[in-house]
């Protein structure tokens, strides 16, 4: 008994295993069946890109390139004249120092003029006799020795 239901198993075994080689036969054929039908069926070519998108796409790099450069250019020569302007404006304020200091040199000089020009009129006026009458003063100083 033992030995009949073990051939029993091997003929279902074996049977089985041609059910799944005919399965895996068909399902094969099948694969090839369809890839045959994908290959041959008419296709529309797909281009990458187009010429004119190539073309919008340079002139686009080119303007980004040209407004960067236009900006970096921008910030360089607001810096140079505000660089030119801070330099002015010290020009500027050493040229007020200067005529300051010209300006107080003048005035300086012009009050020494102005004393000195008061202390000779203080002399010429705290004199006794005029310039004029000074011979005869003197005659009447020597007149007055014994």
């Amino acid at each position: 008994m033992i030995f009949k239901d073990k051939s029993d198993e091997v003929d279902n075994v074996a049977e089985e295993l041609g059910e799944l080689d005919e399965a895996l036969t068909n399902f094969r054929l099948s694969i090839h069946a369809w890839s045959e039908a994908a290959f041959s069926r008419e296709r529309t070519a797909i281009a990458p890109v187009a010429p004119r998108k190539i073309w919008r796409m340079a002139v686009g790099w080119a303007l980004g390139c040209v407004l960067v450069a236009g900006g970096a250019s921008a910030g360089l020569w607001q810096q140079q004249q505000r660089e030119m302007r801070n330099a002015a404006a010290r020009v500027a304020q050493q040229q007020r120092l200067h005529e300051q200091l010209a300006a107080q040199q003048r005035s300086l000089q012009a009050r020494q003029e102005d004393e000195d020009l008061l202390a000779k009129v203080d002399s010429d006026v705290s004199r006794e006799v005029p310039a004029a009458m000074e011979p005869l003063a003197q005659l009447m100083v020597e007149d007055e020795t014994p």
